[in-house]
């Protein structure tokens, strides 16, 4: 089986250009996507575990993939795309094959957008003496989105909005919710056309080369998280709580030996369920601990594969990496991916870059050299003066900002991401608000840059524009006393 791929012309409808330059642009990127086709992948004691498992859903009709994650590279499948490359208008069909591919589809679809996928409704029908009778029907739906649900843990994906196309079955302007699912197409249109960080955004959902993925066991003594870091968002995919006593004088040592011998047991059986150790390009494992837990672990690891001549697991064992974390939790793995000898190992990988600059902008914030800032205003006072281009400029922004509800607040940021990368010749990145990077951003308000030479005095900008702002309003109402 193949997979065609369809020229995607980047388009950037919202900069005012003129059409010569626009249709120049998007034939000097209309090559991003590859349009050759690509051949689809195959598809008792007191122990506490938590297993993120997708369940089936109601409208499916096939079995989900087991608890196991493949690290073969599967990507989002793009059907057809009819986009006018001089305005963005026009729709674009996707099927998604990975749960990572509804993170996705989370990203693109926002509201005011129209889409079009299968659904199944309750048909109630009256007959002539008078009783009713109920019926589910398949049928497909095209609505007006309002909004989007995630769940991150499932990747499950709900999106409510209005009924913009009658059939047999919905009137317009009814209420619906589409469930979206793993193999079966959508097709979406943009409100006011495709811009440029939406057709990027399928762009990187459609290259393989993107599906960087890193396996992580955050632990302490009898709590383990089994965690998959991808490019987009960290997902918890077990917890696992094994009581171990202390350690105690006498036959109490052998206890707790005998407890923490079970614990590793318990989570490398359970980390093997996870991992596929016959695939050839596996991701690498990182094991984070405070003190030595993730240590001994690892000198079970290799106990265990050399005492069971497991060949696999012990060719694994040199993609092992451990590294310090300061608790168990997940909230601890940030810490771990800040190790400069874990970010070097993963300086390629769109998530080990990210926590690089996140660690380089935290720094200048501290040393407060003007290098750094963050805010709405303070980043487009830094774009203004051309601090944020060629020679290491760097605009970190939230992918949550593009799913703000107001189409103006969103154009907005697409404005500053195509001056920054365009114009100025800077680098954006995009972060996942999903993922530990993307989060510590998030709590700086969303959008950040580094510059390329030091400003001082932004935040005073506005000060002096509101106290302007206030004069200026009184000035005018004494002149209508």
């Amino acid at each position: 089986m193949e997979i065609e791929f369809t020229m995607l012309s980047r388009v950037n409808c919202l900069a005012t250009r003129d059409s010569a330059s626009q249709a120049a642009d998007a034939t000097s990127l209309n090559t991003s996507i590859n349009p050759k086709s690509s051949p689809t992948p195959d598809p008792r004691r007191r122990i506490r575990v938590w297993t993120a498992q997708p369940p089936r859903s109601r409208l499916s009709n096939h079995r989900h993939r087991p608890n196991r994650i493949s690290s073969a590279i599967v990507t989002m499948k793009l059907v057809k795309s009819a986009i006018e490359r001089s305005t963005g208008q026009g729709s674009c069909t996707l099927t998604p094959e990975e749960p990572e591919d509804m993170w996705h589809s989370f990203n693109l679809i926002r509201p005011s957008d129209t889409l079009r996928a299968s659904a199944i409704r309750r048909i109630t029908s009256e007959s002539a003496t008078g009783s009713t009778s109920s019926q589910r029907v398949h049928t497909t739906i095209s609505i007006r989105v309002t909004a989007t649900d995630f769940d991150a843990q499932s990747s499950q994906l709900h999106v409510a909005g209005k009924v913009n196309a009658e059939n047999a079955y919905v009137s317009m302007g009814q209420h619906h919710t589409l469930d979206l699912e793993l193999n079966r197409p959508f097709t979406l249109s943009k409100a006011g056309g495709w811009d440029s960080v939406a057709l990027d955004t399928v762009r990187e959902a459609c290259d393989a080369s993107n599906r960087a993925e890193l396996w992580a066991v955050v632990m302490q003594e009898g709590l383990a998280n089994i965690c998959l870091v991808t490019q987009y968002q960290t997902i918890v995919r077990q917890r696992l709580e094994v009581p171990v006593p202390k350690k105690r004088a006498g036959a109490g040592m052998e206890g707790h030996d005998k407890a923490v011998t079970k614990f590793h047991k318990t989570l490398l059986e359970t980390l093997l369920r996870h991992l596929d150790l016959g695939q050839e390009a596996k991701p690498p494992l990182l094991l984070a601990s405070p003190a030595h837990y993730a240590a001994e672990f690892l000198a079970y690891i290799k106990a265990f594969a050399t005492t069971t001549t497991n060949k696999p697991l012990a060719a694994y064992v040199p993609s092992i990496m451990v590294t310090h974390s300061s608790t168990g939790h997940v909230s601890a793995l940030n810490t771990a991916l800040s190790n400069p000898g874990i970010t070097t190992g993963l300086v390629d990988a769109k998530f080990g870059r990210e926590t690089v600059l996140m660690d380089q902008f935290q720094k200048f914030l501290r040393l407060d050299n003007g290098k750094a800032w963050y805010g709405p205003n303070e980043v487009r006072r830094a774009v203004d003066k051309g601090a944020v281009g060629r020679g290491g400029g760097v605009l970190l922004i939230s992918n949550s900002l593009f799913r703000s509800q107001k189409v103006e607040e969103r154009r907005k940021w697409v404005a500053l991401v195509y001056r920054v990368r365009d114009v100025e010749g800077g680098e954006v990145r995009v972060m996942s608000s999903l993922h530990e990077s993307g989060k510590r951003l998030e709590s700086l308000g969303g959008v950040g840059a580094i510059l390329t030479f030091p400003l001082f005095d932004l935040d005073e900008d506005e000060a002096e524009e509101d106290v302007a702002d206030d004069i200026e309003r009184i000035d005018n109402v004494a002149a209508e006393i």
